[in-house]
């Protein structure tokens, strides 16, 4: 069996704040393996986001080790984990943060430009993961003429464009009505299991973190799984 997309062992991560000393992640572990959704689910400043960052190579811990694939990062200089980051992990926030100016279909393309991809390899596998989550009418709609669920979607197939193994998501729906939360929340578990992506979602919304594979929380610093 492969190993976890994702494994941290023993991390830490702490912030200066004035002259104390902030630990938020204190010898932090977990492991997310490919085709598994796992809920994060933690009241606010109890370190979601900081956990994400370090997930996602965005923050370096200041102890243990981050893998993503089985390759240990902790040690990396900026350019090789930014390197890592832009081929093994995808992320969506809560804010879709797509470019006014492009259309559905050049936002999903634009990852894949920037990692080297040839333009027509890259508008085609655009047009396969847009017409996938439902949106292969609005390809050609820039972000202002489609509607918030429309636009999250398009912000989960960019994050999914450079097949990552790992997917991180920081409360994308929080901006969406139930309904429409619903139904991105769907696209995106269901996207998980026919990829065998491993996703790793911060969020508030209890009903929908119950029907993923797993919920975890931090408390005290740790990592502990929830019933």
């Amino acid at each position: 069996m492969a190993g976890p997309a994702l494994a941290l062992a023993k991390v830490d991560r702490r912030y200066l704040q004035g002259q104390a000393t902030l630990d938020i992640l204190r010898g932090a572990d977990l492991d997310l393996w490919p085709g598994q959704s796992v809920a994060l689910i933690a009241p606010s400043g109890a370190g979601k986001s900081t956990l994400l960052h370090v997930a996602g190579l965005l923050e370096k811990p200041d102890g243990g080790e981050v893998l993503v694939g089985g390759e240990p990062t902790a040690a990396m200089d900026d350019a090789a984990r930014t390197a890592l980051r832009r081929t093994r992990i995808g992320f969506v926030y809560q804010a879709h943060h797509l470019l006014a100016e492009f259309t559905a279909l050049e936002n999903v393309m634009v990852p894949q430009l920037i990692r080297g991809l040839p333009r027509q390899q890259a508008a085609e596998r655009s047009r396969e993961l847009l017409a996938y989550l439902g949106l292969g009418e609005r390809m050609t709609h820039r972000p202002a003429e489609l509607s918030g669920g429309e636009q999250q979607r398009v912000a989960i197939a960019r994050a999914v464009a450079n097949a990552p193994g790992l997917l991180l998501a920081d409360e994308p729906t929080g901006n969406l009505d139930p309904r429409t939360a619903e139904h991105v929340f769907g696209t995106l578990t269901g996207l998980v299991k026919a990829t065998g992506l491993a996703a790793l979602i911060a969020t508030h919304n209890l009903d929908l973190a119950g029907r993923m594979d797993r919920r975890v929380t931090i408390r005290d610093g740790v990592i502990v799984e929830v019933a």
